[in-house]
């Protein structure tokens, strides 16, 4: 396929770049700094610098022609969030723009505590673990529930891939998924299976318009 990647020097972004070369895509890799993608030159690999995600005439040129995009972006921490929401506005032009380019498929991460609470999460998560963090992250969790929003109001064949914990460890491609739910018992999931996550998607029948919780 041929994709552009949003989010790209991000851990889980990078691991998406790297992975979709190796299975043989085309990616184009959108960027503010090209010096912290640290991948090196490839045939299939472009990357492009846009520095402001929501100047449509901007995204224009990176999803002409594309068949897929796939979104790794998020907020560094809750205060950026706070003071400057980076995924909510991004998505909202990002969708706008792949319908000027006729781009279709989206795939894009954002975050456990996003799901509706289930039984299956366990009741330390429901009752102690996702309150505590929905209170600490709540300018963070708000950019992502606005950029959910963004998405599935849009005319796009998206997936939104919703993981834990995320840790910095190898890809092990044995994680567990759950449509429309967090896994049950599910804590940690490695990025780099996150990043295998998002690009299986855009081949998997069963996912456009649905989330689908990660965990190992």
């Amino acid at each position: 396929m041929r994709l552009t990647v949003f989010g790209a020097t991000g851990g889980v972004g990078r691991e998406v770049v790297r992975q979709a070369l190796e299975a043989g895509h085309e990616v184009t890799a959108v960027v503010r700094d090209p010096a912290r993608l640290r991948i090196p030159a490839h045939e299939r690999l472009r990357v492009a610098v846009v520095r402001d995600l929501t100047d449509g005439d901007a995204l224009l040129p990176v999803l002409t022609g594309r068949d897929a995009v796939i979104s790794a972006l998020g907020p560094a921490n809750n205060k950026q969030a706070r003071l400057a929401p980076v995924t909510g506005p991004a998505l909202r032009s990002i969708v706008a723009a792949m319908d000027r380019a006729g781009v279709s498929r989206l795939s894009a991460v954002s975050a456990a505590p996003l799901a509706p609470d289930t039984r299956g999460d366990g009741a330390l998560a429901r009752l102690v673990l996702y309150p505590i963090l929905r209170r600490a992250l709540r300018d963070l969790y708000a950019d992502l529930a606005v950029m959910e929003a963004e998405i599935a109001a849009s005319g796009t064949r998206w997936t939104v891939v919703r993981p834990p914990r995320l840790l910095n460890r190898p890809r092990t491609g044995s994680y567990r998924r759950a449509l429309d739910a967090n896994v049950p018992g599910g804590k940690v999931i490695p990025r780099a299976d996150v990043a295998d996550a998002l690009l299986t998607t855009l081949t998997d029948p069963a996912t456009p318009g649905h989330a689908l919780g990660v965990a190992t």
